[in-house]
């Protein structure tokens, strides 16, 4: 099932402007939507979600309107907002059978068997009759993806997911998540860049309510091959080199500045030309040093 998502804008009361002609296609599988805290991206997921309208735009899945058809929307939809409550003094199971009659499932032997497999998947079944109070972050996150699944959905959007776990927690959760591409479209919103290295086949870059980059991962780090370059130099020097050159990104090592420069030559002596990660890109389209798209997916008939 394709999501279709055309010229949205939204400004809020405040008078600020949260979205400005956002238009993407998402294709089934992993998407991330990659941008700073306050980019839009919070905006966009609520609209996905059918919990917030737009001013103006369109927005699709399959053939179904999500500004218009909600309630269709919402039988079809997995939503895993950036922050949930639950019920502390509630076990996981408990919960979970209530969200499961809520979402449609009466029959108590059928609600039964989507619990049990729902927690077997988010590997929470041993920890079933435990309080969701004591639950640690990553299992919270678990189990709200667990809640996520309910009604096998077709379009699951899960926002800054891994924001307070711990490495561990983080790989079992992004794991998971992986699994759940493969059968359908998963919108995943986060400023965490390795997180979309690791997970997504296609992304966007979004900035200040604006797409700045629409592509696939592998392809926008093989586009930037030879314009990528480093140095090594003390901070003094830093101020220099930014009037001189196109500092994408800064970080310290052992008490050094490495600088990284976006040039299509060389940009003179002491720079070396490295290998582009995600973060060159990213860090070169929130520059404006790369285009507005790369490569567009072919379009997807629906009927």
């Amino acid at each position: 099932m394709h999501l279709s998502i055309r010229n949205i804008s939204k400004t809020y009361p405040n008078g600020v402007r949260a979205l400005t002609n956002v238009s993407l296609d998402i294709p089934p599988g992993m998407f991330g939507l990659l941008g700073p805290n306050g980019a839009g991206k919070s905006t966009l997921m609520r609209m996905l979600a059918t919990l917030q309208d737009p001013d103006e735009g369109s927005i699709h899945l399959g053939e179904l309107d999500v500004l218009s058809q909600k309630d269709e929307v919402r039988k079809t939809l997995g939503y895993l907002p950036q922050e949930f409550g639950v019920y502390p003094k509630v076990s996981a199971e408990e919960l979970l059978q209530h969200f499961a009659l809520l979402k449609g499932i009466p029959e108590r032997g059928a609600r039964r068997e989507v619990v049990e497999a729902l927690l077997r998947q988010t590997n929470l079944w041993e920890v079933r009759k435990q309080k969701l109070g004591g639950y640690s972050g990553g299992m919270r996150q678990r189990f709200g993806v667990a809640v996520a699944l309910l009604g096998n959905p077709k379009l699951l959007i899960v926002d800054e997911p891994t924001a307070g776990l711990d490495p561990a927690e983080r790989v079992r959760f992004l794991n998971l998540l992986s699994e759940l591409g493969e059968n359908s479209v998963v919108l995943l919103s986060t400023h965490i860049v390795e997180d979309v290295s690791e997970l997504c086949t296609r992304m966007a870059i979004i900035d200040r309510g604006k797409i700045l980059l629409e592509a696939e991962p592998l392809r926008a780090m093989t586009d930037l091959r030879g314009r990528i370059w480093r140095r090594v130099m003390s901070k003094a020097e830093l101020p220099a080199l930014e009037r001189e050159h196109a500092v994408i990104s800064t970080k310290l090592l052992a008490g050094r500045t490495v600088a990284r420069v976006h040039s299509d030559a060389a940009p003179g002596p002491g720079f070396e030309a490295v290998e582009p990660d995600l973060e060159d890109v990213y860090f070169a389209a929130m520059a404006g040093r790369i285009g507005r798209r790369h490569e567009q997916p072919e379009p997807v008939a629906t009927r």
